[in-house]
């Protein structure tokens, strides 16, 4: 009988296992492609959240991608993912990445003219190689080495940003009315740790004070055991508390996910008086875990007790979240889990729509086999056992940044902070923008491995 490890990583400090009977099968090169898909086999036969829809294994000496993808619940599982190299999974998923620092969405320049793209800068990462340059969130990079961006290139040229790369691009002037070309900029890729609480700031509008956060994914530390982000972020709050103020923004629209860790510290700071004895979250895995180990059969997560909680302070028992179609996983586990507690306004676009969580597995018996995987293992309620939006949540205000050209975050003439903060005051903004028809075709962000993530924290023996 084997003892695997997966399996242990979901159970609670103490428990035993016992393994099920299986035939022993012959050995084989440990860094082969059979070994990596047995343990594969093995992780997905006892964790995988449809495991009743498990699909039929194709060729042991298959690509461990492909057999990985035989045996999800397409298309139920949008989500399960596989990765050549665990270690860089993780740091990936703590916002560690070899890149220069800044994120962009993609455009077509013309639908009928002609075949070209650009790409709009989104954000600049602190302490970045693009921070250091005239790079701002707006402009539009067309070329790279040289070279136009089109439809049929841009998969290829946006490779290059992984090294040493030269961007050409231009930016709006209000004066002018129109995009002047700037100077081309050399970047080079590094190892970079993101932090994801990217801004805070207090506004005070009609004797209104009003804090907004905007925060881009959820980890606790850009390594294992470093909470630093999470601390930063009860910093955030306690500043936010001693302000006094009235209503709070969070800005979701670039988040696409990560630690439930740090999605439950977050939220424990937004809800209304919370405690460790409120319920936050409930958790469901597999039959087989379930009816194996009763300690899985009614997992709930509490909220922590925090000394900078917010408390009754805001207005209406109200919190705003700007939201786009990016926006998923562990921060819709902070929409659906705060909806018991609170009124939970959201302005923007449709979610993503993931209610089930992941997590990360290695093989620790076969240091040859680098694979690291992140099926879907569970679903999540919040304490009245409601999980259903795998459509999207909804927006209260729709409203999409597509529509106009990007101002800087914290702008409170900004598309969506300034929709926000009209329907706070309840004054309409005076201000009047070019409102633009562009489709968006994809982002820098959907390449992210920590997009759509909902990370479970793995339970130690």
């Amino acid at each position: 009988m084997r003892l695997t490890k997966p399996t242990l990583l979901l159970l609670a400090a103490g428990l035993a296992f016992s393994c099920q009977p299986e035939d022993e099968l012959p050995q084989v090169d440990p860094a082969s492609n059979q070994a990596a898909n047995r343990w594969i086999l093995d992780v997905m036969e006892e964790v995988y959240y449809w495991l009743d829809d498990l699909g039929t294994p194709i060729s042991e000496s298959s690509d461990p991608a492909d057999y990985f993808e035989a045996l999800l619940n397409r298309p139920t599982d949008r989500f399960s993912v596989i990765y050549p190299d665990y270690q860089e999974l993780i740091n990936a998923l703590s916002g560690v990445n070899l890149e220069a620092g800044y994120e962009f969405i993609l455009y077509r320049e013309s639908s009928e003219a002609n075949s070209n793209v650009y790409a709009s800068v989104s954000y600049i990462k602190k302490n970045s190689p693009a921070s250091n340059v005239d790079l701002k969130r707006g402009d539009i990079i067309n070329k790279i080495n040289g070279t136009q961006l089109t439809m049929n290139n841009y998969s290829e040229l946006l490779g290059a940003t992984a090294g040493m790369h030269t961007l050409s691009y231009a930016r709006f002037s209000e004066a002018s009315n129109a995009y002047s070309p700037m100077p081309d900029v050399t970047l080079t890729a590094v190892q970079l740790a993101e932090n994801p609480n990217f801004l805070d700031t207090v506004y005070t509008i009609d004797n209104e004070k009003i804090g907004y956060v905007v925060y881009h994914f959820f980890a606790p530390g850009p390594s294992a055991n470093n909470t630093s982000y999470d601390t930063e972020m009860d910093g955030i709050f306690a500043s936010f508390k001693a302000e006094g103020i009235d209503h709070l923004i969070v800005d979701f629209r670039y988040n696409g996910g990560g630690y439930v860790s740090s999605a439950v510290n977050l939220a424990s700071l937004i809800a209304p008086g919370v405690g460790s004895t409120s319920v936050f979250s409930k958790t469901k895995y597999n039959n087989y875990l379930m009816d194996q180990f009763s300690e899985l059969r009614n997992v709930q997560t509490p909220f922590l007790a925090k000394t900078q909680n917010l408390g009754n302070t805001l207005s209406d028992n109200r919190v705003y979240i700007l939201t786009s179609s990016r926006t998923a996983s562990a921060s819709e586990l902070i929409i659906n889990g705060l909806k018991p507690y609170m009124d939970v306004f959201l302005i923007g676009d449709v979610t993503t729509g993931k209610n089930v969580g992941s997590i990360p597995f290695e093989d620790e018996e076969n240091s040859q086999n680098e694979y690291g995987i992140l099926p879907i293992v569970s679903q999540s309620f919040n304490s009245l056992d409601q999980s259903d939006y795998t459509a999207g949540f909804t927006p209260n205000i729709t409203v999409k940044e597509t529509q106009e050209r990007l101002r800087p975050f914290g702008d409170i003439n900004e598309l969506l902070l300034r929709t926000a903060i009209s329907q706070i005051t309840g004054v309409p903004s005076g201000a009047r923008f070019e409102q633009l028809s562009r489709q968006d075709i994809g982002s820098s962000l959907d390449v992210q491995i920590r997009s759509g993530i909902q990370i479970e924290a793995p339970l130690q023996k």
